[in-house]
């Protein structure tokens, strides 16, 4: 692992133009199968479940999650099985590269029904009965363990930064950043879902994990479409992004949450002279299932 993980400075005239600057939190870097936030959402969980005696670990995903993507390859570096509960019945082990990998490092990949998935999602204790010795973790790996996880990545910037800005799926890591900065200093979630349920959805994560913080803000303006939607603008985003600092972004999450904070600079949405942290969750491995669907548009 590669921790800490490097905070990079980007450099180019608007960012002067407009007296910001701008920095990188590379958790991309940390791992190239468990990279970003997933190995930090792993790293308590993976404990937990070695403590509790459990020789597997069961979660749930899409067909192209990187939670199940990165819990496949901790559970071959580790020592645990996997078993991924996979939404959608008409999908196979062959049906894109992320569920080739997890089926290549032994994950044992289990296609339903999307309400036979909601109903075992949401009923872990049925799943505990029948798979004794499995350590259950929810969809995107987001609980107790994860936070605390997540949390220990503000510890590793050594900026005086005023603002951290993330992607937020299921919020654990957006939950962890918040428990983890000061009081003087916001945190900015990037919806990529459509629709303002988020917003309620954090301040029941906030009160269930006991995060006395309200200095966040959640923007639900740049979701391009929806989860696992895109458009040309972004893509060109994306393309222009690594062609000009190197850095590559997923469409999913990082692409959107970059390009939002990147517009709202340009349209003077920030004070002068602030220090912003964008937080890179890593994703990258879902770029190749997306080009080989839309035709390698992606650099």
């Amino acid at each position: 692992m590669k921790l800490p993980s490097p905070i990079q400075e980007l450099e180019h005239p608007i960012l002067a133009e407009k007296e910001v600057r701008l920095f990188v939190k590379r958790d991309d870097l940390i791992h190239k199968e468990m990279m970003g936030n997933k190995w930090r959402k792993l790293k308590y969980n993976l404990e937990e479940a070695k403590n509790q005696g459990c020789s597997s670990i069961l979660t749930f995903g899409g067909a192209f999650s990187n939670h199940i993507y990165a819990t496949a390859a901790a559970g071959a570096e580790f020592g645990f099985n996997t078993i991924g509960i996979i939404r959608g019945e008409e999908l196979h082990t062959n049906s894109n590269p992320t569920l080739r990998f997890a089926a290549s490092k032994g994950m044992d990949l289990r296609f339903v029904d999307r309400k036979t998935f909601s109903n075992l999602r949401e009923d872990p204790i049925r799943l505990k009965r029948t798979e004794i010795n499995s350590y259950i973790l929810p969809e995107g790996g987001t609980n107790e363990f994860a936070v605390k996880g997540c949390k220990e990545l503000i510890k590793e910037i050594n900026i005086d930064f005023d603002l951290i800005a993330l992607p937020i799926g299921t919020g654990g890591t957006f939950c962890g950043v918040l428990d983890g900065v000061q009081e003087w200093q916001t945190v900015i979630g990037i919806s990529c879902l459509k629709g303002s349920f988020i917003k309620q959805e954090l301040e029941k994560l906030t009160s269930d994990f006991a995060i006395d913080n309200s200095n966040y803000q959640i923007n639900t303006d740049y979701h391009f479409g929806g989860y696992g939607k895109t458009t040309g603008e972004l893509v060109d985003f994306i393309n222009w992004f690594k062609e000009v600092f190197a850095i590559s972004l997923d469409p999913i999450y990082t692409g959107k949450c970059f390009f939002a904070v990147w517009n709202m600079i340009i349209n003077d949405k920030f004070e002068k002279n602030l220090k912003i942290i964008l937080l890179h969750t890593g994703g990258l491995q879902g770029i190749l299932g997306f080009n080989r669907k839309n035709k390698n548009i992606i650099q």
